[in-house]
């Protein structure tokens, strides 16, 4: 009996899991989505050209996306407080580990971990605190993914400020280890509460869901729906700061810019629950696409002003894909269960991740500009939209 234990929802216990857990997603997203910082300082150190640095960053969001899908699968079946420390340990190994690493192979293995236990963080917190709620359960999934869009906003610049002034090496250290504080704190504080039912479902069980959800029409399309829903924003995110660069900015005022996508889509991760309470998140999800698209076409302008409306309505895109997708699929699916969905969802962002890294960079290499880069980032939109609407009509 929860009360008996001094555990209720919305009690002060739950909103101290809730700002824990914000801390550490702060450090979920911002990382992955830095990597348009990290490939020049990255490529300079380790002596491999930019290009052929993609693929490093790209199997990053690999693991960060599909690995932790896989860990949302059956994680629920493990104690959340176990997995966030083993993350939380992940981290701290690896934050020395440039200071010996001087390959491309061994900078593909130290990012692969990285993104596992991040996107492995961000799965467990993300369906771990809104059980922690009922009356305000919206506020604090809010919350959480304001955490997500301040990291989105604060880390780009952070990671262009500490690898010009400490070097990658040193760089990187101080990040990973505060990264790992976070991280420790959350699996300290973070679990689930008396009162959730723990995952009864084998492994066994879990594979015969996962099967028979792949056959139906609903899931494919959703899965295509949003796994493109995200990877706009991880093709962007390829380009993004040369691309502001290009347009007259200084390369700290380009990382800023970049970031500043994370910082107004923190308007949209709070509105969009209130959003939610006059239409249906399946609309609202689906209009953040939209918003996304049209700030992406802004950017073939080349003047300032187009720049920063661009900015401003793909921050606000963002935000709302990134809070929205999972009230969708747990509109459809149910809260049953809830790691397992986000996980193979999650699985779907990762299949994309693996290629948009790398296409964003070649197409730039190869044109010399980036008109290709953008038609390709706002054709993926338009697909997004479309397979998300197929997928919710098909539901």
């Amino acid at each position: 009996m929860p009360a008996a234990l001094g555990e209720v929802p919305d009690s002060r216990r739950s909103w101290v899991v809730a700002f824990v857990g914000a801390v550490a997603m702060v450090f979920t997203f911002g990382t992955p989505f830095s990597y348009g910082v990290f490939r020049q300082p990255f490529s300079d150190a380790i002596g491999v050209s930019p290009v052929a640095l993609s693929s490093v960053f790209s199997v990053m969001l690999f693991t960060f996306f599909m690995g932790s899908g896989a860990v949302g699968v059956f994680a629920a079946r493990l104690p959340a407080r176990a997995v966030l420390l083993a993350c939380a340990a992940a981290t701290g190994l690896i934050a020395p580990s440039l200071y010996v690493v001087d390959s491309q192979l061994g900078l593909t293995v130290v990012f692969a971990v990285l993104g596992l236990a991040l996107g492995s963080v961000f799965v467990l917190l993300a369906s771990i605190v809104p059980r922690w709620f009922e009356a305000r359960r919206g506020a604090a999934t809010g919350l959480i993914f304001v955490g997500n869009g301040l990291g989105l906003a604060v880390l780009p610049p952070v990671w262009q400020y500490v690898l010009t002034q400490f070097g990658v090496d040193r760089g990187f250290l101080l990040v990973m280890t505060a990264t790992a504080i976070a991280f420790a704190l959350a699996g300290v504080t973070c679990r689930r509460p008396q009162w959730a039912d723990q995952a009864a479902a084998t492994v066994g069980d879990l594979l015969e869901w996962v099967g028979g959800l792949l056959g139906t029409r609903t899931f494919q399309l959703l899965f295509v729906g949003i796994g493109l829903a995200f990877a706009w924003y991880q093709l962007l995110a390829a380009y993004a700061v040369d691309l502001f660069a290009s347009r007259g900015l200084t390369e700290p005022n380009a990382a800023a810019a970049f970031g500043l996508i994370g910082g107004v889509s923190i308007i949209s991760r709070i509105g969009s629950g209130y959003l939610t309470d006059f239409v249906s998140s399946e609309r609202a999800f689906l209009g953040s696409i939209a918003c996304s698209a049209v700030g992406i076409a802004l950017l073939f302008v080349p003047q300032l002003p187009a720049l920063a409306a661009g900015i401003f309505l793909i921050g606000l895109g963002l935000g709302g894909c990134a809070t929205l997708y999972i009230p969708v699929l747990m509109g459809i699916y149910g809260p049953e269960r809830d790691t397992a969905i986000i996980g193979v969802f999650n699985v779907a962002i990762g299949s994309s991740a693996l290629a948009m890294p790398p296409l964003g960079a070649a197409s730039i290499a190869y044109t010399g500009g980036y008109t290709a880069a953008l038609v390709l980032t706002f054709g993926v939109t338009v697909v997004a939209f479309w397979a998300t609407v197929a997928g919710t009509t098909a539901s």
